[in-house]
């Protein structure tokens, strides 16, 4: 396992899973811009946004995923716990010399996104994109992988399932 150090230390910072990917594991749909667009009350309301002016398009992401051989797809029941697992990892990464390692995880640092009032993102260091809003079938790919994942019919009254993505290179 080429990067089990990785697992075990998402694991040991809380993860409910932490599982190795190659880059064919990882499936990609543009469709799920209509997601974002057509479901996510927080569309436009983001810096890490697909919406966003300046954003790569998902095009452009899965060119930029594309060129990495793998990583670690990280499984929390919290938003917040999962980019800052996240974003440990990467950092891991990059200083093990793993340069262009980036994590994936749906922005969760600051209460109300400074894009609402039109601000500068107040955390442009470490915020990043959500894994389903750079392009990838966030269900298929975790499914495929053994993890779960299933859409919610009381999001309020049921445990969530939240996924984050670390590409190594």
């Amino acid at each position: 396992m080429k990067y089990q150090k990785y697992t075990e230390r998402a694991l040991a910072l809380g993860a409910a899973d932490a599982v190795e990917f190659t880059i064919s594991d990882i499936c990609f749909d543009s469709r799920t811009l209509l997601k974002c667009m057509f479901g996510c009350p927080d569309w436009g309301r983001s810096h890490t946004c697909p919406s966003r002016p300046g954003s790569p398009t998902m095009e452009q992401y899965r060119e930029m995923l594309s060129r990495y051989s793998g990583g670690i797809i990280i499984h929390t029941h919290d938003k917040s716990l999962s980019q800052k697992i996240s974003f440990a990892i990467e950092g891991d990464a990059y200083r093990d010399g793993f340069y262009f390692a980036f994590s994936l995880s749906d922005c969760a640092l600051c209460r109300e996104c400074a894009a609402v009032k039109n601000e500068p993102c107040r955390n442009p260091h470490t915020a990043r994109p959500a894994f389903h809003s750079v392009g990838i079938d966030v269900y298929k790919t975790v499914h495929a992988l053994g993890l779960p994942l299933r859409t919610l019919a009381d999001a309020e009254r049921e445990e969530q399932n939240w996924y984050s993505a670390v590409f190594i290179e």
